[in-house]
């Protein structure tokens, strides 16, 4: 008996890897989260149990807590010879899939884990904002905008760097943190991309500069990337989601 904890990727089934479609059609037990495409459960035998188990950002009543999940992975992971946790991107880029490994080994549960494409890079890319980028950044900085500026992010160490900031989680305090940035010395022109739904038939693209970041209308989830390769916008040829 085995829990695997399965990457889907940013939403296209189309980026689903081999071995997690693999997982997917063996299933007895499948644990997903609220973000994943639907379209990627058509994988999953008609027999399998599929337990939703998401996260809802902001309004906790409408979510499952990490021990609840946790609690559900143990349980199953005790009885089921094969359960998936399947969560959206990659489960160990801001997924708190250690979290999760951590619960499991304690109920000397055998794991696997999958990596999935996370949607912190592949969104962009697929709006064709290559990250990194000779002449404009050498590296990129992925950050978890759930907590605003009230978090342990120091958003003036991280405009100091001079790197790509991909924010996720970060659409409620977008202006904030957008202030924040500023304050640390980012220039209020820098540019850039949000993406909502990155992948999905329902994907949406803005582009707009750090200052005016606040007052755009978004909707999580949403991937942001702050930087000068966001005013990029490579011209390259999208499947149609």
């Amino acid at each position: 008996m085995t829990v695997y904890l399965v990457g889907a990727g940013p939403g296209d089934p189309g980026l689903l890897t081999r071995r997690a479609a693999e997982l997917l059609a063996m299933a007895d037990v499948v644990v997903v989260d609220r973000l994943v495409d639907r379209r990627i459960l058509e994988e999953v035998p008609a027999t399998a149990l599929i337990i939703e188990a998401g996260k809802h950002g902001h309004d906790p009543s409408s979510s499952t807590t990490q021990e609840v999940i946790n609690d559900l992975l143990v349980k199953h992971g005790l009885t089921a010879q094969i359960v998936v946790r399947l969560k959206g991107g990659d489960p160990f880029v801001l997924g708190r899939g250690g979290e999760e490994v951590q619960a499991l080994a304690e109920a000397g549960i055998d794991v696997e884990v999958v990596p999935g494409v996370s949607s912190a890079l592949a969104v962009p890319a697929l709006a064709g904002v290559p990250v990194t980028h000779r002449g404009l950044s050498q590296a990129v900085t992925i950050v978890s905008g759930h907590n605003g500026v009230t978090g342990d992010v120091n958003w003036s160490s991280l405009a100091a760097l001079g790197s790509t900031l991909v924010l996720l989680m970060a659409v409620a305090a977008r202006g904030d943190i957008a202030a924040a940035l500023i304050r640390g010395g980012l220039a209020p022109s820098t540019d850039v991309l949000a993406v909502e739904w990155g992948s999905t038939p329902s994907e949406r693209r803005v582009t707009t500069s750090l200052s005016e970041l606040g007052t755009i209308e978004l909707v999580a989830p949403c991937v942001i990337v702050v930087g000068p390769v966001a005013g990029l916008g490579l011209s390259i040829s999208n499947r149609p989601w």
